[in-house]
């Protein structure tokens, strides 16, 4: 079974780059304090590096 992680939007993407405001979507996140469980991956890490300052991150 692969690992997985926690993440959750911490900041609001308001005033946040339109990229950004995307890759947010696409991990399945919608509200700030949402949450989310996904697989720890390359792909879903390189998506967290490009909002780490959005999110928290947290071993599931």
């Amino acid at each position: 079974m692969s690992k997985q992680i926690k993440i959750t939007l911490v900041k609001s993407t308001i005033g946040s780059k339109p990229n950004h405001k995307k890759v947010v979507k696409a991990l399945g996140l919608n509200k700030t304090n949402s949450s989310v469980v996904q697989k720890d991956n390359e792909a879903t890490r390189g998506m967290i590096n490009k909002v780490v300052h959005l999110v928290k991150v947290e071993e599931a």
